[in-house]
């Protein structure tokens, strides 16, 4: 029997880490491989997930692959951890895989394809998840107005109006791959707002208003629809519509990203409002990282997504752990890391 494997996709920031925690935290024995893949060098996710305090969070099962895109290096990094963990003694019942934030899913699942995978593997389902308030804010350009489907069709009769925006294309290839839709961070919306952010979905979606889509705070998902699709994709892949079809370039060189090395901080309010307001200021799509705050003996998240910042303690640091603060910083091209590195770095001691 095959093992089936869930792709995790969903743009910066949109709780892709969170929804597979949840996973991981409601596993119920199961024996779950995890791949991540991030976009920055610091390596966050895996280090949250580490954090995490339930069996399937352990280190040889969590497998973080090179900094870089998984969509651009298949050959490179994913078919040979894939090859690594299938040749384990005891090979995982289900393996979810969590893409980078500006990762397109769909060359991913092609590489179900290949001859070393196609024959013990299957893709059970793809789930894109979606970070509510920013879509209803416009975060995406200006893809997202009242009437999807009009400006859908304007771009169909204007050849000029085809080249979609870096982020843009990014979001609508995860909706175009997905089987589901996890519409994450509900809690933050009203009815109308939510019903507007659903009908933009229904109006990327091949599928218009029928696309699957489930509502989720802090990425809580039943796991028996996360792990239980069936939907065997690598079968129909080819099928499936991306902005990339017929040629088209995935090109990363549209984002940058960089770490912020930080000293100690006294105060994390203070920090959290340097982070907002460079972010306003340069345009920052994502910030995540650690820091230490002095005087405290437990590590400190920071986590922002445009102007909204979540910061907690999250576990003690270890007696090997180097207790500094970084911070990895993504944005479009052209962000002024000199800049940014000043605005976050003037208040530490």
């Amino acid at each position: 029997m095959k093992i089936p494997a869930t792709v995790i996709t969903g743009f910066l920031g949109a709780g892709k880490t969170s929804l597979l925690r949840h996973v991981l935290e409601n596993a119920g024995g199961r024996r779950i491989a995890v791949i991540i893949n991030e976009f920055g060098g610091l390596g966050f996710d895996r280090e949250m997930l580490l954090g995490c305090p339930v069996a399937g969070c352990g280190g040889d099962d969590v497998v973080e692959l090179a900094n870089g895109c998984i969509c651009c290096t298949v050959a490179d990094e994913f078919l040979p951890t894939m090859e690594m963990l299938l040749e384990r003694p005891e090979p995982p019942d289900h393996i979810v895989i969590e893409t980078s934030g500006l990762a397109l899913p769909k060359p991913l699942v092609k590489a179900f394809n290949w001859p070393e995978v196609r024959s013990r593997v299957t893709v059970d389902g793809v789930i894109a998840v979606i970070d509510a308030p920013a879509v209803a804010a416009g975060r995406f350009m200006g893809r997202f107005a009242e009437n999807p489907g009009a400006v859908q069709d304007e771009r169909e009769a204007d050849e000029a109006l085809d080249h979609l925006a870096p982020l843009e294309e990014v979001f609508e290839d995860q909706i175009l791959c997905a089987d589901l839709v996890a519409l994450n961070k509900v809690d933050l919306l009203d009815e109308t707002a939510l019903s507007s952010v659903r009908a933009v979905i229904s109006g990327i979606s091949p599928g218009g208003a029928k696309v699957k889509i489930v509502d989720s705070v802090h990425g809580a998902v039943d796991v028996r629809v996360v792990l239980g699709q069936g939907c065997a994709v690598e079968d129909h892949i080819e099928g499936r519509a991306s902005r990339h079809d017929g040629g088209g370039d995935h090109n990363h060189d549209d984002f940058d990203s960089f770490v912020v090395h930080l000293e100690a901080i006294s105060d994390p309010k203070e920090l959290e409002t340097r982070i907002r307001l460079a972010t306003e200021a340069h345009d920052i799509l994502r910030v995540k990282g650690f820091v230490h705050v002095t005087d405290k003996d437990m590590r400190h998240v920071v986590q922002g997504v445009g102007g909204r910042i979540q910061r907690y303690y999250d576990r003690p640091w270890r007696p090997d752990e180097e207790r500094g603060g970084r911070l990895v910083v993504i944005g479009q091209k052209g962000l002024d890391r000199t800049a940014i590195q000043a605005a976050l770095t003037s208040g530490s001691s």
